[in-house]
Order: structure tokens, then sequence, then C-alpha cells
């Protein structure tokens, strides 16, 4: 434990990352448990609920970075913004034509976001506790971004719960980080 800093800002930003994790598994879960429940028996939700699910990232990513020392300091985080953005305008306009193509789309997206992701998790190893779960999810993304667009070229068309299964698994993983975040800090508050 003595290699992270324990001054009020790294605190600041450990109790950010923390609700953060937490947050992003939240809206996961709730994401997948819709795209189960109404996705699947209605288009109209289930593309609605695959437009929301990058533009959400988006989001997500500006909030964290912003909130963690600016896009200029986290360049990883400022291209997966811009990347998750022009996945959510992709998806829009891919939607009409294949939902081979929407997954497709999702792959190119999992791949890139999933590598900036790691890099995120890089940047912030010597800092902060939980990134190893942050590196695993940015590796299994890509390699998930890889299997989508793999399916995607196949003659069967992919529903919602292809996603839904990768959404699930970075829910975990996000989850598994805010935990790890809390035990840290439970460890570090009963040493005082």
């Amino acid at each position: 434990m003595a290699r992270y800093q324990l001054n009020p800002v790294h605190c600041d930003r450990e109790r950010w990352l923390k609700q953060y994790y937490f947050v992003r598994a939240a809206f996961s879960v709730a994401w997948v448990a819709a795209a189960f429940a109404a996705g699947a028996s209605s288009p109209v939700i289930a593309g609605a609920l695959l437009v929301l699910y990058p533009a959400w990232d988006a989001a997500a990513n500006f909030a964290d970075a912003v909130r963690s020392g600016g896009l200029a300091q986290s360049r990883p985080q400022a291209l997966n913004v811009v990347v998750s953005l022009a996945t959510t305008v992709a998806v829009l306009v891919t939607l009409q034509m294949s939902m081979n193509r929407v997954l497709g789309i999702f792959g190119a997206w999992a791949i890139l976001s999933g590598l900036l992701q790691l890099g995120t998790a890089i940047q912030r190893w010597r800092s902060f506790g939980a990134q190893w779960a942050m590196v695993l999810s940015g590796g299994q993304s890509a390699l998930a971004g890889g299997f989508f667009i793999f399916q995607a070229t196949m003659p069967a068309i992919p529903s919602i719960a292809n996603v839904a299964g990768y959404a699930a698994v970075g829910a975990l993983y996000f989850l598994v980080s805010a935990v790890w975040l809390t035990v840290g800090e439970w460890r570090r508050s009963a040493a005082v």
C-alpha cells in the first residue's frame, strides 16, 4: 500500500474513481436487463439501446477525464470519447441497413475502446489500485471486438443479445474495480 500517495487530491480522485466504477457497473447492469427484457422483443427499443450504449460510454469517459485532470492529461480517454461518439453516429445510421453491419461496428468499437481503456488503466496503474481489472477489461474488449467482427460476417442475423453478453462482462469488471478500491480504502482506514 505504500506505493499509493495519501494526499487529499489523490484521495479525492480515488473516491471519484470508485464512484465512477460503481456507476459504470450499475448502468451496464441496467442496460443488459433492458436488452434482455425489452430489446429482444422490440426492434425500436433494441435500436435505441444500441445507440445509447456507445453514447453513454462517450459521456462517461468525458466526465471521468474532466474529473481526473482534463482531456489533455488523459489522451486515451479523449480519444475514447471521439471513438464512442463516432460509433454512436455509425450505429444510428446503420441500424436501418443491417444488424450484421451494426455488430461489425460494435466490433470495431470494442477493439478501439478496449485498447484505449487499456491505455487509461496503464496510465493510472502507479497511482490507483484496481487497474488490473481495467487492464483485463480492455484486453477482453479488444478480443470480443474481433469476435463481433467475425460474427458479423456470418449469414446468421445477430441480435442485441450478442452485445448484451459483452456489456455484462464489462459490468463485472467495473464492479470488481469499484469493490477493490473500496476494500483498499477500508484497509487504509483500519491501519490508521
